[in-house]
């Protein structure tokens, strides 16, 4: 247990407990480890949000929001406006988690960051809060967010919750009380008011409507601390209780999962990147097209047919029609046909652009999905049959980007590099990089907010 977080569990409400965990936790308590990964993380999520920018779906969010946004007091990551800290929150969210492309805590499969950092960033910039008072603040969501998804997971998500969007709510609160220095009471009532929040299905996650459970995530948690600072309720069981939303959502609160080990145990240290735009059960996938592509030379014009054998859970979300490029983003079906045809699998290669072009759309129709039961989640067995009778087949058990391959700190620097120069932000994405490693000795976010700035 770190020094001085002495939480008392037993017989006490959820949110008490994390309140009380929140307001004790102090940064140079933090592991460094886990310093370092909040960095990594913030680092990533602002290249998925420059990458995203200036898509028609962040367009469309700004243009609808600009006639009620308020004081302009915070930035939009890559574009020229500025506006209220809850408005920012919800686009920087959108942006974020536009592409797929952020990143991934495994067990749960919410995306972490993107409902955290948003209303992190806008409140520091207004406040003119620290560096390391905003990596705090978000090692702090992260983890509520993640502990209420391990304890729900995975029957949450099988009943049609978008997890990510459904905890990361909680995320929000959490992180947004701790910036603002809220108590142990305030803190809980914020996570409880969060509750009554939370949203987010999955029915929608091949639409835009996906974006706006994640903006409506961050934009409300943060909502969520500022009525909590001002007074605001919640019941004490809003999380566990008859009525609460674990039962409501999720089945029968599992209280050690949600309380036990705190500040002993970091959700973060079980957090991964993503080295393609797509969603996670297909990077396996995309990694066997690639190395087959590459170790037998083979031309996309000569392959007859691709199986592609995996866990249910990757036909259940992969095994799709496509008719736009939500539908690419998690469809088996065009992985393999980029991966095959281009031998890359980055951001340009799920666009309209080439979900539409004839060649993509022929060789998807190439493409079979199965089950093989035998296969755990994440892995994937692709086997390419080309015209002149030759089977190449390979087993991927862990893909690129997993904890047991993880993104280096360099892997996601050019992804954040690439994601700038896709994105036409006219961002330089060297001073953003270098502000997010100096994040943690930054007396305030002017130096990181003017670099996501259009110069």
């Amino acid at each position: 247990m770190v020094a001085g977080l002495q939480v008392e569990n037993s017989n006490r409400p959820v949110v008490q407990v994390w309140g009380d965990f929140s307001n004790r936790s102090r940064w140079q308590d933090i592991p460094s480890s886990i310093r370092h990964e909040a960095k990594r993380s913030m680092l990533n999520i602002v290249g998925t949000a420059l990458g995203a920018a200036n898509q028609p779906a962040v367009e469309t969010a700004v243009n609808v929001l600009l006639p009620f946004a308020g004081a302009p007091h915070a930035t939009i990551i890559g574009r020229a406006e500025r506006f209220d800290i809850l408005n920012a929150s919800f686009v920087n969210a959108v942006s974020a988690n536009l592409f797929e492309f952020d990143d991934t805590h495994l067990r749960t499969v919410i995306h972490p960051s993107a409902p955290v950092g948003p209303p992190l960033f806008a409140l520091a910039e207004q406040r003119g809060i620290s560096g390391a008072q905003v990596l705090h603040a978000f090692v702090i969501g992260v983890e509520i967010e993640c502990r209420l998804g391990n304890s729900v997971s995975p029957e949450h998500y099988a009943r049609g919750w978008h997890i990510t969007a459904s905890c990361g709510v909680f995320g929000s609160a959490a992180a947004s009380a701790k910036l603002l220095g809220l108590d142990q009471s305030q803190t809980a009532h914020a996570i409880g008011i969060a509750a009554s929040a939370s949203s987010g299905i999955i029915e929608n996650l091949t639409t835009g409507a996906k974006n706006v459970g994640v903006g409506n995530a961050a934009r409300n948690g943060l909502f969520a601390a500022f009525m909590a600072e001002r007074g605001y309720i919640a019941a004490p069981l809003a999380v566990e209780g008859p009525h609460g939303w674990v039962r409501v959502t999720g089945g029968e609160p599992d209280t050690a999962t949600l309380t036990e080990g705190l500040g002993e145990s970091w959700e973060l240290s079980n957090n991964a990147y993503k080295p393609y735009p797509c969603g996670i059960v297909l990077h396996s996938v995309i990694d066997g097209c690639l190395e087959l592509r590459t170790k037998h030379k083979i031309a996309a014009s000569d392959v007859e047919s691709v199986t592609v054998m995996g866990h249910p859970l990757l036909l259940a979300r992969g095994d799709r029609a496509v008719a736009n490029e939500r539908d690419a983003k998690v469809s088996i079906h065009h992985s393999v046909a980029v991966s095959l045809l281009f031998g890359s699998a980055g951001v340009r290669e799920f666009s309209s652009e080439i979900v539409r072009a004839p060649a993509v759309v022929a060789f998807r129709a190439k493409v079979r999905a199965e089950v093989d039961n035998k296969l755990p989640v994440g892995a994937a067995r692709v086997s390419v049959r080309t015209t002149g009778g030759d089977l190449f087949t390979i087993k991927i058990e862990h893909a690129r980007g997993s904890l047991k391959l993880p993104m280096s700190d360099a892997d996601i620097e050019n992804k954040v590099k690439d994601s700038a120069a896709f994105g036409e932000s006219g961002c330089n994405a060297e001073r953003v990089i270098d502000a997010v490693w100096n994040l943690e000795k930054a007396g305030d976010l002017r130096t990181l907010m003017d670099s996501v700035t259009p110069s």
